[in-house]
């Protein structure tokens, strides 16, 4: 079998270290590099020391595609956006029966791609999760990153209220699932100092709730051609966790770039198709077509870079967002809410403007079928925020495992005959009569 290799960009991105430390390793010989059409890699046989690569070369991904449902297990989403959560629980066999959005764009984009979900559009805090106790299996969310205001030295459920943590909370405390899911950005860890993350582990602890260590999952692990990193925030209910134990995902054998986003390959069966997108202006349009595939403003002449950059020429950092033009190469860098905005650029690889929709949404691992509704910029914000379909479906997957064994444990003699089965279906199919046919009053 031909030997495999990794490029030190993509080594780098791996390991979340800067370009400069792989360098400074190759020099002290701490890696062997090899020379393939001009460009230096590395063997991935020479570097099974490093615990990703190991993870990569004994990855169980495949056998973990073959995990489905024991039955049907229902899902309950807050802060749905547009839909890259929610798609990806659904594709690990998740039963959504209510996914809650404030923007009306990104509502209407979760209903004209799943017209039978029930998407209940408003503020969460006008929507009553009673009815649905001990009827849902599954909550999640992706509450925003807020600082709690520290009047005493323990914060609790009913301190954190005015926060839409509290209305995730609450949303837990009414529904009982038997697990929920909170994903946000890495820097939770160490927001206010820590405090933050401490608060809430005290508000999961108190709602009867044992938090999984939490931990942080690079999209570049789970076949995303992108650095996005999200932390995740996985907690059981008390009565069940000392019995079952999570397992997270295997990470992907290999390393998706914008090479297998854009063109058919591996992620999607054909090029990426044609679709809307931001245009530079001609001022702007001059200075990028002067940086090259992978480059950034350091590549400009130093004229054009101090007259492009302004006062940020001079400030600190490496500032490496600012005329950034991306490699086919690599991942994406992490998408913001707009392709073009200059302190975080992302320019295509080889057509001097910034990425369109589609390529976007592929970034995102969204299929071309799903489509987005609003305004340019509106679209641009649905997926720009949303958790890559790709890695919601690997951390799916590890969650239906955990249900079936959540199931053996519950019903370990249970639906022997065919007529006890018929009913345990029954049992848990319920909340299907009352999400369609009697809705509750959400208020608002």
């Amino acid at each position: 079998m031909a030997p495999r290799y990794i490029s030190l960009n993509n080594f780098a991105d791996l390991l979340g270290v800067s370009r400069s430390t792989v360098e400074a390793w190759v020099r002290i010989g701490k890696y062997n590099v090899h020379t393939l059409n001009g460009k230096r890699f590395f063997r991935f046989d020479e570097i099974l020391s490093v615990p990703e690569i190991t993870a990569m070369s004994n990855s169980l991904w495949d056998v973990e595609h073959n995990v489905v449902p024991k039955r049907d297990f229902t899902s309950i989403e807050l802060f749905a956006g547009g839909g890259g959560l929610a798609l990806g629980m659904e594709k690990a066999g998740f039963k959504h029966v209510l996914l809650n959005e404030f923007d009306h764009s990104a509502c209407e984009t979760l209903r004209i791609n799943r017209p039978d979900w029930n998407v209940v559009e408003g503020d969460i805090h006008d929507i009553d999760f009673t009815p649905y106790k001990g009827r849902v299996d599954f909550l999640s969310g992706g509450f925003p990153c807020q600082a709690f205001s520290y009047a005493g030295k323990r914060l609790g459920f009913e301190e954190t209220r005015g926060t839409l943590f509290f209305e995730l909370a609450r949303a837990v405390k009414e529904v009982q699932p038997k697990v929920f899911l909170g994903e946000n950005v890495r820097g939770l860890l160490e927001h206010d100092n820590g405090r933050t993350m401490k608060t809430i582990k005290n508000v999961i602890e108190e709602l009867g709730y044992t938090l999984i260590n939490p931990r942080i999952l690079r999209a570049l692990q789970y076949n995303v051609p992108q650095k996005r990193e999200r932390l995740i925030l996985i907690a059981i209910r008390n009565d069940l966790s000392a019995k079952i134990e999570f397992k997270w995902p295997d990470v992907c054998p290999n390393i998706r770039t914008l090479r297998d986003a854009f063109y058919k390959g591996d992620l999607f069966d054909s090029d990426v198709p044609p679709s809307e997108g931001q245009k530079y202006p001609e001022s702007k349009a001059e200075v990028m077509k002067l940086v090259p595939e992978g480059g950034d403003w350091r590549d400009l002449p130093e004229d054009v870079a101090r007259e492009y950059m302004k006062g940020s020429y001079n400030l600190g950092g490496g500032k490496t967002g600012m005329a950034r033009r991306l490699s086919l190469d690599e991942p994406s860098l992490t998408l913001t809410c707009s392709p073009a905005q200059k302190q975080t650029e992302r320019c295509h690889p080889k057509e001097t403007r910034p990425l369109t929709i589609r390529e976007y949404a592929r970034i995102q691992t969204f299929p071309d079928n799903w489509h987005f509704c609003g305004s340019l910029l509106a679209k641009y914000k649905q997926i720009g925020n949303a958790v890559p379909v790709n890695l919601a479906w690997a951390i799916g997957r590890s969650l239906i495992r955990l249900f079936n064994d959540i199931c053996d444990v519950e019903t370990p003699n249970m639906a022997k005959t065919d007529s006890e089965i018929r009913h345990y279906t029954k049992l848990h199919g319920m909340f299907e009569g009352m999400v369609y046919d009697d809705k509750p009053n959400y208020g608002g």
